[in-house]
């Protein structure tokens, strides 16, 4: 599952951030899916597992857990990510069982092999509750036929039936992307402290990508586990879904930037879910909110005239959306535009047909003429 857009070509990006620039600390990665890993502190091992598409990989992370490993994020359930595993259980991993695995959020190249490793080695999965039990449930959509909310919301987002008609066949695909998830989980909390290995932990939740994705940061070893709250070249998708097609995300997305710059020191190592580990925590947290706040004054000014959700593309995205892209820069100019609403910076209107028209509010709080 793609998580974001490459560089530039979405409203979180910077080409360089403005106050200094990110260092990238290793020379060498892990080679993907080769069961090999590079030590990025004590005890901590980093892997790459194959994710296939524009990404190519998923960073998962091991962490020596007494006779043992706590995985940190699994890969998508695919036969070369479960060969990858064999790979590094014989390699990297010498051996040694896992003795928990730990999800950061619900999405399916983070769990993808959650249920395979813990049915596999005996142990719990640990993730917080938001992310287990929306992950059940778009799970259960698996072989549904697509409802109908769903259809309005993309006919108000402006799709034609071609694209509807590519919606209702792709519709309840999320779960075969996942290993049968366990019955049982233990609960992640915002601010909880637990243990690997005899170092301290630190859950710091955010929300806007995922429901209530966590981030690991053991202040000993001056590491952050960022997932994809922070990525280093890439932005990660913030968007509006037919469940909750009122939802603000991008608002609570820039508020949990925000709380993890006021949580974690500047000087960590970033261990993130792609891209390279990185140190410039706190310049990549500006750079990727001030990009949303230009993407929001791009949009409000396009729609001096209303437009439907389909046509602001231009104002977010730097380039052109194709059908294989539609669905998540729908999700994200919806993203964009529930949170000028939230700001009374535009308004929205229903036509006839149930198409949504966006236009902006003048200072006064009279819509601009159309």
């Amino acid at each position: 599952m793609r998580d974001g857009f490459e560089e530039g070509e979405a409203p979180g990006e910077t080409q360089e951030p403005r106050k200094g620039r990110l260092v990238y600390p290793f020379e060498t990665a892990p080679e993907q899916g080769s069961g090999e890993a590079v030590e990025v502190a004590p005890g901590v091992l980093w892997l790459r597992m194959p994710l296939g598409g524009s990404l190519q990989f998923i960073n998962v992370w091991a962490i020596q857990d007494g006779e043992g490993w706590a995985i940190v994020d699994t890969g998508v359930q695919t036969r070369e990510t479960s060969q990858a595993w064999r790979a590094a259980f014989t390699g990297a991993l010498g051996g040694k069982p896992v003795t928990r695995v730990i999800v950061t959020h619900l999405h399916p190249d983070h769990i993808g092999l959650a249920g395979w490793l813990t049915r596999k080695f005996d142990c719990r999965l640990w993730m917080t509750r938001l992310e287990y039990f929306q992950c059940r449930m778009l799970v259960a959509d698996t072989g549904r036929e697509a409802p109908e909310d769903g259809v309005k919301f993309f006919q108000a987002a402006g799709w034609d039936e071609d694209a509807i008609e590519n919606y209702k066949a792709r519709f309840g695909g999320f779960g075969k992307a996942i290993y049968a998830l366990p019955d049982s989980y233990r609960r992640l909390s915002d601010g909880e402290d637990f243990e690997i290995g005899g170092r301290t932990w630190t859950v710091v939740t955010g929300q806007g990508h995922s429901p209530d994705h966590a981030c690991l940061w053991c202040p000993a070893l001056n590491l952050l586990i960022s997932g994809d709250q922070v990525l280093p070249r890439i932005s990660s998708n913030v968007s509006v879904f037919p469940t909750e097609p009122d939802a603000d995300p991008l608002s609570d997305w820039l508020r949990s930037l925000a709380k993890v710059k006021a949580t974690v020191p500047d000087d960590v190592i970033v261990l993130p879910a792609h891209n390279d580990p990185f140190e410039g925590l706190h310049t990549r947290i500006d750079g990727l909110i001030s990009g949303h706040e230009r993407g929001l004054s791009r949009l409000e000014k396009k729609l001096a005239e209303p437009k439907r959700v389909v046509d602001t593309f231009g104002a977010l995205f730097a380039r052109p959306i194709g059908s294989d892209l539609l669905g998540m820069a729908t999700g994200e100019a919806l993203a964009h535009l529930n949170c000028l609403i939230r700001r009374g910076r535009i308004e929205r209107e229903l036509d006839a047909e149930g198409v949504a028209w966006y236009r902006a509010v003048s200072e006064d709080g009279v819509s601009s003429p159309d």
